[in-house]
């Protein structure tokens, strides 16, 4: 069964339940999903009837796709490391986090020298909250707000009318070169413009990723090389630093990030399409607002039945790539398994599939149907489906 379209949707962060090494994580307990059914009453009519629902309850349906769950298997909980398994990259050493204690001593007067700018916060705090925090003070000296998470980024926070966007994205590249250096490399650098006055700062849509360059080549380098199209929807692009990329679209949050993905389904092309959705993660995720995680779901199961119906005979995956149950403790990712939802309309009796041992069996499922080089991890799901 070939495809000529395959579109992997990546619902950021939206987890089915603690992984078997959730204890090494400290995520004993944790499962996003089962959360969210469990404290509020929404429905999810689309995503059920693919199987997503009976991936975390007794509930049986007859689906209209094959599901399953995805296993992580590289050693972290963040998206650079579940975008990476997904295209075949087994990160064994975790990116470096500095959420402790910030970002060394060292590293900041360097900043501050290389950016002419002083620096304030340094320490692992929410977005939203260092902004609201530290953004007044930032608006009247032209201070640089630098902070990190749980994850290994250093984000540079500055208000559009002190710092342009332009300046925030040259002042990260700076960032992001001397976070090359091994003692201080992060996997990402972000830049986090935002507008508007103390107490109602807001964060835009000109946020940037400065990525590393992925270890080897990916299933979408591979792809890019075959002549293929690889779309990138989302943050897609800056996670993989542009490496394998042909065309890509930014995305302002989730509900222009699934008008993209709506308009990409009734294009032509060959190759792939991957989208991020990200609201699910940076609102929801990190802010512990269940509320508003059910919310994000609905407004995709939403316009769910027209992406089903315009892919057709072609190929949909609805993954994730990590937790973050908006239930648990602190404001970090959680380490559980991801929902791999695979629709086309060619399937004749589709079904649950045996839980996938790593999530690079997506991508080797890619590269299979374009018949291109296998990553050196995964395996290919596609004779499974019938």
């Amino acid at each position: 069964m070939y495809f000529k379209r395959v579109f992997i949707i990546v619902l950021d962060s939206l987890g089915v339940g603690e992984a078997s090494d959730a204890h090494l994580f400290n995520d004993v307990g944790s499962n996003t999903l089962k959360r969210i059914l469990d404290n509020t009453n929404f429905s999810f009519p689309n995503l059920e009837k693919m199987g997503f629902i009976s991936l975390v309850t007794n509930e049986t349906v007859k689906p209209i796709s094959y599901y399953t769950k995805a296993l992580p298997h590289s050693n972290g909980k963040d998206t650079l490391t579940g975008h990476l398994e997904m295209m075949g990259i087994d990160t064994k050493i975790p990116f470096k986090t500095f959420t402790k204690n910030g970002f060394p001593k060292e590293l900041i007067n360097e900043l501050e020298k290389r950016t002419n700018r002083h620096i304030i916060g340094n320490c692992s705090e929410s977005g939203t909250a260092i902004i609201e925090r530290l953004g007044e003070e930032h608006m009247k000296t032209g201070d640089l707000i630098v902070y990190t998470s749980a994850d290994s980024v250093l984000q540079i926070a500055a208000h559009e009318d002190i710092i342009p966007v332009k300046e925030l994205y040259n002042i990260c590249q700076i960032a992001r070169e001397l976070t090359l250096q091994d003692k201080w490399k992060v996997g990402r650098v972000i830049a986090r413009p935002f507008i508007g006055t103390p107490g109602n700062f807001i964060r835009t849509a000109n946020r940037h990723d400065y990525a590393l360059n992925p270890a080897s080549k990916t299933v979408l380098d591979y792809l890019k090389d075959a002549d293929y199209d690889v779309i990138s929807i989302g943050k897609i692009a800056d996670i993989f630093n542009n490496c394998g990329i042909t065309e890509s679209k930014k995305t302002k949050d989730n509900t222009d990030g699934i008008k993209k993905i709506i308009e990409q389904t009734k294009r032509d092309f060959t190759g792939l399409c991957f989208a991020n959705l990200n609201d699910f993660d940076s609102k929801y995720g990190h802010r512990r607002n269940i509320e508003g995680y059910g919310l994000a779901i609905k407004e995709f199961d939403n316009s769910l039945e027209e992406i089903i119906n315009n892919v057709g005979e072609d190929l949909l995956i609805i993954t994730a790539d990590h937790g973050n149950d908006p239930g648990y403790k602190g404001t970090d990712h959680t380490r559980e398994n991801t929902p791999v939802l695979i629709y086309s309309e060619q399937f004749k009796e589709p079904k649950r599939l045996e839980n996938l041992k790593t999530f690079a069996d997506i991508g080797a499922s890619v590269a299979d149907n374009f018949n291109v080089e296998k990553p050196k991890i995964g395996t290919s799901f596609l004779r499974k489906l019938k």
